[in-house]
């Protein structure tokens, strides 16, 4: 099995401690320390934001096409309003009847296929808490402790999740019970994708049983963001979960990024493949900024873990999560915006397509909807990945008042995560700036 040195997701494109440092610089790092995380060599004061655009304290306004979270928009009108008035009625936990609780558990359910007997949701305040769950879920279930992933995936950061996230991890190599392989692109396995990601599935499988540990779950974030972003073909995870299925391990859909309508296509990132998730995890958009996420999973699952530990989260479900969580559910619904996100992602490839026909510094455009992936290379061959330019281009954007992310396992993939209420005169906005830090 491949392992090999994965560049830690938080060292791209961040600020370096040892650079000089501003005083509103200097006072975050003193507050927070080691674990604070800045992006940019010269980072950002943001005082507002609306809509796609961030304005920071010098008046200075951004297109944000990183920040996925906002998914609807920045300070959303309707998420504000949703959350004022629950939070100024009643703010408590889950042991009480709240009916907004469940009128939004109801219509989060709703958003999935009833072929897939999804029936319980728990909701927690973060993704890594989803994992977490899920994963505990899992082995409770399969009676196995060995899971799953892909090279450079980050599934969150708490202790038992950062084990199964390589792109977290800087100077630790993974556990025992982990087994990393690559995401399934052509660039791994040929033409024959599917096929090739399957085998690699049953070779970790094979690789646990010798070590003594039966395979609990294959857990895949559904566009494989943290990889470089890889989305087609579809239905390319099919034979890779019947492996999985086969020697009893259990498939977990990590939706944290890609859900909610982001990739255009459909409104969960796992329906593109027309595959069954025995578990999926939510967060990040959920509550357009608000903090929330959860778990989505069978009941005979949860009854069997809550026989053994039970599982409750005291601000995880509140019913301002709720409000806020219905509130992006009917503001995606009214306003159609995953009909948006796949006309102007469409857009967008074809128009980035058009540049890296004609620019030595790109091999590749590939994401379904708002969530798109573009390979940096260097200028002398399309197959030798350029880290070094690709932080360039990041800094040039943010020249041109737009702001981007990196991603893949050595940071040379251009991450593009716009809002979903994303307009077509914003998204030119970005490819005339794409194209002009390229020389074009």
């Amino acid at each position: 099995m491949i392992d090999k040195k994965v560049r830690p997701i938080l060292e791209m494109n961040a600020f370096d401690k040892q650079c000089p440092q501003s005083d509103s610089v200097a006072r975050r790092i003193a507050n927070s320390g080691a674990s604070s995380v800045l992006f940019y060599r010269d980072p950002i004061e943001m005082v507002s934001a609306e809509g796609a655009w961030m304005t920071d304290i010098k008046g200075i306004r951004y297109l944000d096409f990183y920040n996925n979270v906002p998914c609807i928009g920045h300070s959303h009108p309707a998420v504000l309003e949703a959350v004022s008035k629950q939070i100024g009625t009643l703010n408590t936990n889950t042991r009480y009847i709240v009916p907004i609780v469940d009128e939004y558990l109801e219509a989060l359910k709703s958003t999935f296929p009833e072929a897939l007997n999804l029936t319980n949701i728990v909701l927690t305040c973060s993704g890594s808490e989803a994992n977490d769950l899920a994963m505990r879920l899992a082995c409770k279930h399969t009676q196995g402790t060995g899971f799953i992933v892909t090279e450079s995936a980050y599934h969150g950061n708490t202790a038992f999740v950062t084990q199964v996230s390589p792109s977290a991890l800087k100077n630790t190599k993974l556990p025992d019970h982990v087994i990393a392989i690559p995401p399934p692109a052509k660039k791994y396995y040929g033409e024959e994708v599917g096929q090739g990601f399957a085998n690699q599935v049953k070779a970790a499988i094979d690789q646990l049983n010798q070590r003594g540990i039966k395979v609990a779950a294959l857990l895949l974030d559904s566009v494989f963001s943290s990889d470089g972003v890889f989305t087609e073909p579809y239905g390319l995870l099919n034979k890779a979960i019947e492996v999985v299925h086969q020697a009893g391990g259990l498939y977990i859909a990590d939706e944290v990024q890609p859900g909610f309508a982001r990739t255009g296509t459909a409104f969960w990132g796992f329906q593109n493949h027309h595959v069954s998730p025995d578990i999926v995890t939510l967060g990040k958009p959920m509550g357009n900024g608000f903090p929330m996420a959860g778990v989505v999973t069978k009941s005979e699952y949860l009854d069997a873990f809550c026989a053994d530990v039970g599982y409750f989260n005291t601000f995880g479900g509140n019913p301002v999560a709720a409000a806020a969580g219905l509130a992006v559910l009917k503001e995606i619904q009214v306003n159609n915006l995953q009909e948006n996100a796949r006309v102007l992602g469409d857009y967008l490839k074809q128009q980035l397509q058009a540049i890296a026909e004609v620019s030595p510094h790109i091999s590749e455009v590939r994401g379904s909807g708002l969530f798109i992936g573009i390979d940096v290379c260097d200028s002398s061959s399309a197959q030798k990945p350029d880290a070094e330019f690709t932080v360039k281009m990041i800094d040039r954007l943010r020249d041109e008042n737009i702001l981007i992310g990196a991603a893949g396992p050595d940071g040379s993939t251009l991450k593009l995560r716009p809002t979903l209420c994303l307009t077509k005169e914003e998204a030119d906005y970005f490819i005339q700036a794409f194209a002009k830090v390229l020389g074009l």
